[in-house]
């Protein structure tokens, strides 16, 4: 897969996790935009059209949960898979309607596994990516 055509947008409200977050996939090649609030978030994702997006879950102005939600229902927006990745555990990826989940901390080992899972399954299917379900609790 060539990681230089995939943008990432990254959604935390941590600037130390953006970071981070950023500058590894940035070494592997990806593309990547921030956002640190909800309404960035949807503002992003809605003029850059992102392959993926990182979604951390508690953030200011929009809950994350509320962001999943818009951009799920909105026809310009459904099409792009979305990685949870939050501080708190919960029942699955399917429970918020994302493709995929991540507890922080993630090594960025499981980071880079997970979204090329994400982004792989999306290149094979022509629609949204179906629902594998589960929990990744990879921690550093």
């Amino acid at each position: 897969m060539d990681t230089q055509t995939k943008l990432i947008l990254i959604v935390d409200d941590f600037k130390d996790d953006r970071e981070m977050n950023s500058h590894y996939l940035t070494r592997c090649g990806f593309q990547v935009s921030l956002a640190c609030d909800g309404q960035e978030a949807l503002d992003n994702a809605f003029k850059l059209q992102p392959d993926l997006i990182l979604m951390d879950l508690w953030l200011p102005q929009i809950a994350g949960w509320e962001v999943i939600r818009q951009l799920k229902a909105d026809a310009r927006t459904l099409h792009i898979p979305i990685v949870v990745l939050t501080a708190r555990a919960f029942v699955s990826a399917e429970a918020v309607g994302c493709e995929g989940c991540l507890i922080k901390p993630c090594q960025p080992d499981n980071l880079l596994v997970e979204v090329m899972r994400v982004l792989e399954r999306r290149s094979t299917n022509s629609g949204p990516t179906p629902q594998t379900g589960g929990v990744t609790t990879q921690a550093l």
